[in-house]
């Protein structure tokens, strides 16, 4: 996959990670649509705004209409409502999940026949760490994203055949507001955008970006008790 030339929509593109994976393309010379639920707040020089709610099937479709042209697709529109699984609002888990999984699917089935109509290019899903380990305080959010996880591995198979590479991103915190609450250490959404695009150009089916995603994927072996060391 090769940046400069391409042409690129990312999701939730008005702030946080999604506007610096924009910025990232524009300086590789990618032709950039930002999708936002208002294009009113993208403010990067540069990119298309288009007005997207990935949970709303009639803006996915008419933002693939508008997009003819895309040839790499970066989902990474996301909420974190963290929703407690045993007593939480059930209808905050079902937001989630039809924000991760089901928002994530339809913009995929939109945009995978353009993208192989123009000849095949690259699907990247931004996943997280809590899709492969959780923790009560992102329970909705985790099992979204293992939802989201999941489908990324069945959809990887299932377009390849048609030139379409399917991509994971896994990652922890991130310095942005969606983490703003959080003390722990957080990386910086500049460096994970940098090396998201270089993980698409090297054609990587799954790029771990920080030392707490690539800890816990080392922990597999381990089962439970290496991935939940607190558990009695």
């Amino acid at each position: 996959m090769k940046i400069a030339g391409s042409t690129a929509l990312v999701t939730g593109a008005n702030r946080g990670l999604g506007r610096h994976l924009a910025a990232e393309l524009l300086t590789r010379g990618a032709t950039v649509y930002a999708g936002a639920r208002n294009p009113d707040s993208v403010d990067l020089p540069g990119v298309t705004p288009v007005r997207l709610d990935i949970t709303d099937p009639a803006s996915v479709a008419a933002a693939a209409e508008l997009a003819g042209g895309v040839n790499l697709l970066i989902n990474n529109a996301g909420i974190d409502t963290r929703t407690d699984l045993l007593d939480g609002d059930l209808d905050l888990v079902r937001l989630e999940l039809e924000t991760h999984y089901i928002g994530t699917l339809s913009t995929i089935r939109a945009f995978a026949p353009v993208i192989a109509g123009n000849g095949g290019g690259t699907i990247l899903n931004v996943l997280s760490v809590l899709s492969w380990v959780n923790f009560p305080l992102h329970g909705s959010y985790g099992a979204a994203k293992s939802a989201e996880w999941a489908m990324t591995n069945a959809l990887r198979l299932q377009l390849a055949e048609r030139d379409v590479r399917v991509a994971g991103l896994h990652v922890g915190y991130l310095d942005t507001d969606m983490a703003a609450t959080i003390t722990g250490p957080k990386s910086d959404p500049a460096l994970i955008a940098r090396l998201a695009v270089d993980g698409i150009e090297a054609d990587a089916y799954e790029i771990v970006a920080d030392d707490v995603s690539r800890r816990v994927q080392a922990g597999f072996p381990g089962g439970v008790a290496a991935l939940y060391p607190q558990l009695p």
